[in-house]
């Protein structure tokens, strides 16, 4: 049998598009909005795609829910197998509470503890080990051969990836015929990155997709460097949401070698001050893996200056001890742009 072919942006953007009217039975059509703030200190029109307001507090239920309604109900009666730092598997577990299923969440030791209880109260079986979500991914697929379950991935499938580009595919309703100049994403396993920059270059080939990474925790970027997927030593973040190493055979690494243009890696005390802007200028909470995005856009400034930016805020699931320990951080002192993960 000849081996699958992996997804190209094109295949990607197709199936978003023919989702993205089922998907939005059930979910929230999150805004696209103006933040006035970041629009002023960039010097560019900045528009905000609020997915920490979609349902679960992230994007994440759009590739659940995108895989999950490819199978058959025998399948999700078997159950659900999942590995997560948190969002994914909330977003499994909010999946099959609406579509009917049960699901066992593998998750790390370090994972959120907000969002390991929002799980539980979708009724998922936590099963915790380790501390990096990368290793886990493939401790919770043998745990779906052995025991003849059905096993959803945060990132390397490209029925996910089509959910996650849902939502550019809500971005192109919602901006009119103009468009973007650029996109400021979020990357931990490039799922996010590859969905949305699949969308947005179909229709706007010029766009320039900036990929955000924490500086302590770079794996994708770091992955498309080497050319070929290598694991990392992170170091703790407050971007929980994007950490961990990437899957060996990832077909996301192609994806994202091929539609970002651009690498910001970006330090804690700069993803902290991103959070802490968002909050006192915006009064809306987020997580450190939106604020990554936030940050990297304030670090190309100059770049973006005059542009139509938009930035996707990937989710609002912060811990109150992370927040905590986000609002304390001192202010980055002026630095160098930071420096590029590719």
């Amino acid at each position: 049998m000849a081996a699958e072919q992996p997804p190209t942006p094109g295949s990607i953007a197709e199936r978003s598009e023919y989702l993205a009217p089922t998907l939005r039975e059930h979910l929230v059509l999150t805004p696209l909005t103006r933040f006035d703030a970041f629009s002023d200190e960039l010097g560019a029109e900045v528009l905000v795609k609020c997915e920490h307001q979609q349902r679960t507090g992230s994007f994440k239920p759009r590739g659940a829910l995108a895989k999950i309604l490819s199978l058959d109900p025998a399948q999700r009666q078997r159950g659900i197998v999942t590995a997560s730092s948190g969002n994914h598997g909330l977003s499994v577990a909010y999946a099959l509470d609406e579509l009917g299923g049960h699901a066992t969440v593998f998750v790390p030791d370090n994972a959120s503890p907000v969002k390991i209880a929002a799980m539980r109260r979708l009724g998922a079986d936590i099963r915790r080990q380790g501390t990096d979500v990368g290793v886990l991914e493939g401790v919770a697929r043998a745990h779906a051969a052995k025991y003849d379950m059905v096993y959803v991935p945060p990132y390397n499938d490209p029925e996910v990836i089509a959910g996650q580009g849902t939502l550019a595919v809500e971005m192109l309703d919602q901006v009119g015929h103009r468009g973007f100049d650029a996109a400021v994403v979020s990357v931990g396993g490039g799922g996010l990155v590859s969905g949305v920059a699949s969308v947005l270059k179909r229709h706007f080939p010029g766009i320039r997709i900036i990929g955000a990474s924490p500086a302590n925790d770079p794996a994708m970027a770091t992955c498309v460097r080497a050319g070929r997927i290598v694991a990392i030593d992170a170091l703790p973040t407050l971007s929980d949401g994007t950490a961990g190493n990437v899957e060996p055979g990832a077909v996301t690494v192609g994806l994202c070698r091929d539609l970002v243009d651009d690498w910001v890696l970006v330090d804690e005390a700069a993803i902290a001050a991103a959070l802490r802007r968002v909050i006192d200028t915006e009064h809306q909470l987020i997580e450190g893996s939106a604020a990554v995005a936030f940050a990297a856009a304030l670090a190309r400034r100059e770049q973006l200056a005059g542009l139509r930016v938009s930035i996707v805020s990937c989710g609002a699931n912060i811990s109150s001890a992370t927040l905590a320990r986000a609002l304390a951080m001192p202010e980055p002192r002026p630095r160098p742009e930071p420096r590029h993960g590719v």
